[in-house]
C-alpha cells in the first residue's frame, strides 16, 4: 500500500512531498517524491512516527475533572484515549501514584490507584492507543510496597519510578518557595506551611534506614519481574550513582545539569518534559535543547 504526497518527518530530516509504502504492517520503502495511483493521497499532510508519552498525569484529571466530582472510569479512559490519539501519541504511560498523604491523597490512595490501574488494563484492548502503566513509588510511603508488588506480580505495571518528594531536595530544594506554594494550596499560614515542611524533613531523616531497605526491596522485585526502573528528580551525582546502583536505567527529570550529565555518562536515559510537543515527556539518548525536544526516542 502506497501513501503519497505527504510531508514525511524522519529522524534527521523532513521530506516535503514524499511517499511511503507499507507491506505486511511494516514500512517497506520511503520515496523522495509522490507516486502515481497511490492508495492514500496526503495532499501535503504531515506523516510522522507516533509519539510516546512516558509520564502522563492525565488519568487522574479524567476520572475526577473537578474536586470531588467523579466520572465513570470507562468514560474517562475512552475520552482520554481519543484525545491522545488525536495528538499523535501512540503509546501512553499513565503515571499513577501511591501517596495517600499528598495534596491529591484522595486520588492516590492504595485502593483507588490500584482500581485505576486494573480498569486501564481491562479496557486497554478496546482503546486506540497502546496504554501502559507507570507506577510512581513514593519512597516515603513504604506501606505501598506490598500493593505495588502485587500489581507487578499480576503484570499490571510496565514501569516503576522511585520518587522522593521530601522538602529540601529534588525539585523542592527551595524551601521558601515550597512553603509559599503549600500555604496557598492548603489555605494555611506561611509559618504553618514552613513548619509542616520541617516536620516532613525530620520524619524522612528518622526513617532513613527503613526507606533504604524499601528501595532495595522494590528494586529487587522489579529486576525479578523484568520491570524497568527509573529514578525521579535527580539533583546530585551521588543520587544518580545510588539509583543506578539499585538498577535504575532512566533518570527522569534530573533537576540539575550535573545530574543529567552524570546519568548520561553512566549510560542512563534522560527523561525530560516537553510541553511544546503533543507528547508531554520523552526520553533522550543525547542531551538536547528545547527546539529538539520532539526528537526523543524510547
Amino acid at each position: 500500500m502506497w501513501l503519497s504526497d505527504f510531508r514525511i518527518v524522519l529522524a534527521d530530516r523532513v521530506i516535503e512531498r514524499g511517499a511511503l509504502r507499507i507491506e505486511g504492517g511494516q514500512i517497506a520503502e520511503i520515496g523522495e517524491a509522490p507516486v502515481a495511483n497511490a492508495d492514500i493521497e496526503g495532499n501535503g499532510l504531515i506523516l510522522m512516527a507516533g509519539m510516546i508519552d512516558m509520564h502522563g498525569d492525565m488519568i487522574e484529571r479524567e476520572v475526577e475533572p473537578r474536586p470531588n466530582v467523579r466520572m465513570p472510569m470507562e468514560l474517562g479512559l475512552r475520552d482520554l484515549d481519543r484525545r491522545l490519539a488525536n495528538s499523535g501519541i501512540t503509546t501512553a504511560y499513565a503515571a499513577v501514584s501511591f501517596s495517600p498523604g499528598s495534596t491529591y491523597g484522595h486520588m492516590r490512595s492504595y485502593d483507588f490507584t490500584s482500581q485505576m490501574i486494573r480498569a486501564l488494563r481491562t479496557y486497554a484492548q478496546d482503546l486506540l492507543v497502546d496504554h501502559r502503566v507507570h507506577a510512581r513509588f513514593e519512597v516515603t510511603f513504604p506501606a505501598a510496597l506490598s500493593v505495588v508488588k502485587e500489581l507487578i506480580a499480576e503484570g499490571s505495571v510496565d514501569l516503576i519510578s522511585l520518587c522522593d518528594h521530601t522538602p529540601g531536595q529534588g525539585q523542592y530544594r527551595d524551601l521558601a518557595k515550597q512553603a509559599e506554594m503549600a500555604a496557598k494550596a492548603k489555605g494555611i499560614s506561611l509559618e504553618q506551611a514552613a513548619e509542616n515542611l520541617q516536620q516532613r524533613i525530620r520524619e524522612r531523616r528518622e526513617s532513613a534506614g527503613d526507606l533504604t531497605e524499601t528501595l532495595r526491596a522494590i528494586a529487587q522485585y522489579c529486576a525479578l519481574h523484568g520491570v524497568p526502573l527509573a529514578s525521579h528528580d535527580d539533583d546530585t551525582v551521588e543520587k544518580v550513582a545510588l539509583m543506578q546502583g539499585l538498577g535504575a536505567n532512566i533518570s527522569e527529570f534530573p533537576v540539575t545539569i550535573e545530574a543529567a550529565r552524570e546519568a548520561r555518562r553512566r549510560g542512563m536515559l534522560n527523561a525530560m518534559g516537553a510541553p511544546q510537543c503533543a507528547a508531554r515527556h520523552v526520553l533522550f539518548r543525547q542531551p538536547v535543547g528545547p527546539r529538539r525536544a520532539c526528537r526523543g526516542s524510547a
